[in-house]
């Protein structure tokens, strides 16, 4: 086999004996001896291309090697391209806030999670308002309220020095 082979085995390359064929066409041939699959397949002008190696006997049948080699790569990408990966967006507030901010806050919160993003909440402490943690956590509570419907706690709210966090994820 050459040093930086990938994909399914073919022709001299398969190392079963035996194996099951399948012509072009989609015909079962039963089982052959590979050398003789090797033989009917180049007489027709294709591989004898491993689909499935570890069936018993592994499944082989009559294709264009670079064609499927090809097609796989095309499946390979497509599957690749419409992957969503899953990022955190943070949003910071302060206990404090006032209605108009929390609501603009709340918009992009709603855009993030509808997109499939996870949202980590910041709330963050300054001063005095240290003293007033509760404040912040109805805060907190108030926006697991208002996402209720789209979203789900991942994280419930814990502090961190001056930080109160809490993480929200698309409900799925």
């Amino acid at each position: 086999m050459p040093q930086n082979f990938s994909g399914p085995r073919y022709n001299e390359f398969i190392q079963s004996p035996k194996v099951r064929v399948i012509d072009h066409e989609g015909e079962n041939l039963g089982v052959m001896l590979t050398a003789e699959a090797i033989e009917s397949a180049a007489e027709v002008g294709l591989d004898l291309v491993e689909v499935s190696p570890n069936a018993d006997p592994p499944v082989a049948k009559f294709l264009d090697v670079g064609k499927y080699k090809y097609e796989a790569q095309k499946k390979a990408n497509a599957a690749r391209k419409n992957q969503k990966t899953q990022e955190i967006k943070e949003i910071k507030m302060r206990p404090n806030i006032d209605d108009h901010d929390y609501d603009t806050k709340m918009k992009a919160v709603q855009r993030f999670i509808e997109e499939g993003d996870k949202v980590k909440m910041t709330l963050r402490f300054r001063g005095r308002e240290m003293s007033h943690l509760q404040l912040g956590m109805k805060l907190l509570e108030r926006v697991q309220l208002d996402t209720v419907e789209y979203a789900k706690v991942e994280q419930h709210p814990k502090l961190e020095g001056r930080q109160m966090l809490m993480v929200i994820a698309p409900k799925l």
